[in-house]
């Protein structure tokens, strides 16, 4: 029976998803690498695990390669089967660790081509591919050199960030000058640099098995996700079109197919961000070779009436997928706190309810007196379906200008 072992930093609500789907999987057993203690991980899923063991650094993979022969050793079996994670900070590490246990699984080479986006870049530039105009910079002069090439406005950025981590915009030199008051780039902390590319921006996730890509999905943002950490007030939404084979998604997909191969994918789900220029031409942004965040995978599923999780563990552990139809078009409302403090009032939800409840398929609404949030998600989210795309959108649009989460 196969042992597989499955990495997770904390128990989030996505890990303990991901988690659950592995051990519906028939015919395995199931071990668990994490930072927090065993009591941590809830009680229904306790029978679904064949082994579990805390250890101290998840981005380590020599203490990754140390838990797993630990449970390797506990549960008796000859080899390890696959060992994974769906948080992208720690691919290389597993990669790592995977090469010297002789597990099968993306390579080191291939985990570093997608963790460092600088290298990503130059990959994908060598081979043609449409990316924004980037250096990587090791001190302060070399980013003011890079400044000269690329110009105003600018992305800086760290070369292994994630989810627009750390990741700002710079507008002209007297607002550089700032940020490298506060961190200047170094040989152990180098700068990703880019130019700041103007349009819509989306996302593209692949599933793919043995280097073949077997099935797609497409979002798009309203606004971006840059705008979002810019603006802590702005509420924002992402709507998965119904229509992802049209024509018009021709060139996206070409370029995203050929920006996997190039980077090396062969089995797993990716989540791509691409930008549609003004003038109407692509923009590879970045991708990760891991699941999407900010409730992608329950909308996916919403949208093709599966569940994605179970559908990533089958791929992972088993290199299997029947590839599902779009039925729907879905899409989420993230609410975020407006002012300062804690979260006093929610207005506007009734309203919502009694106008577009019938579209509302799932939600996520802040409690009175919590903190308000410091991340791009923000304090809640309405999720929302129907068959026809624009239907979701004006829906989207009529939610994040109704519902107001009042701080103070």
């Amino acid at each position: 029976m196969p042992f597989v072992i499955f990495t997770a930093p904390y128990f989030t609500d996505v890990a303990i998803r991901f988690i659950e789907a592995l051990s519906r999987l028939p015919d395995m057993k199931l071990g668990i690498l994490s930072l927090e203690p065993f009591d941590k991980l809830p009680r229904r899923l306790l029978g679904g695990v064949a082994a579990y063991l805390t250890i101290k650094d998840v981005a380590s993979s020599a203490e990754i390669e140390r838990g797993a022969k630990a449970l390797q050793a506990y549960v008796k079996e000859d080899r390890i089967h696959r060992l994974f994670g769906a948080v992208e900070q720690i691919q290389e590490a597993l990669a790592e660790a995977r090469e010297h246990l002789g597990v099968e699984g993306m390579s080191v080479e291939t985990a570093k081509n997608f963790r460092d986006k600088g290298r990503m870049k130059s990959l994908l530039r060598e081979a043609g591919i449409p990316c924004a105009k980037h250096k990587t910079v090791y001190s302060e002069y070399e980013l003011w050199e890079a400044t000269k090439e690329l110009g105003f406005p600018l992305i800086v950025k760290p070369p292994a960030g994630a989810g627009a981590e750390s990741t700002f915009r710079v507008n002209d030199a007297a607002q550089l000058k700032a940020e490298l008051s506060k961190a200047a780039p170094s040989a152990d902390r180098p700068v990703l640099v880019e130019e700041m590319v103007i349009g819509n921006e989306h996302s593209f996730e692949t599933i793919t098995i043995g280097g073949k890509h077997i099935w797609h999905s497409l979002t798009h943002y309203h606004p971006t996700p840059l705008e979002v950490l810019r603006n802590p007030w702005i509420q924002w939404s992402v709507v998965l079109p119904r229509e992802i084979d049209d024509p018009k998604y021709d060139d996206i997909r070409d370029a995203a197919y050929k920006t996997l191969d190039v980077l090396g994918m062969d089995t797993g789900l990716s989540h791509m961000e691409w930008f549609r220029r003004n003038d109407g031409s692509i923009a590879i942004s970045e991708v990760g070779a891991r699941p999407p965040g900010a409730q992608f995978t329950t909308l996916v599923g919403l949208a093709h009436e599966i569940d994605l999780c179970y559908a990533w563990a089958k791929v992972m552990v088993y290199g299997e997928m029947d590839p599902p139809k779009r039925r729907f078009a879905a899409g989420a409302a993230y609410l975020r706190g407006q002012g300062t403090g804690n979260i006093r009032a929610i207005t506007g939800i009734e309203q919502v309810e009694r106008e577009v409840g019938h579209l509302i398929v799932g939600s996520k609404l802040p409690s009175i007196g919590q903190a308000k949030g410091t991340g791009y998600e923000g304090d809640g989210y309405l999720l929302v379906r129907h068959e026809r795309t624009e239907v979701v959108q004006k829906t989207l649009q009529h939610i994040i200008s109704t519902v107001r989460v009042e701080c103070g």
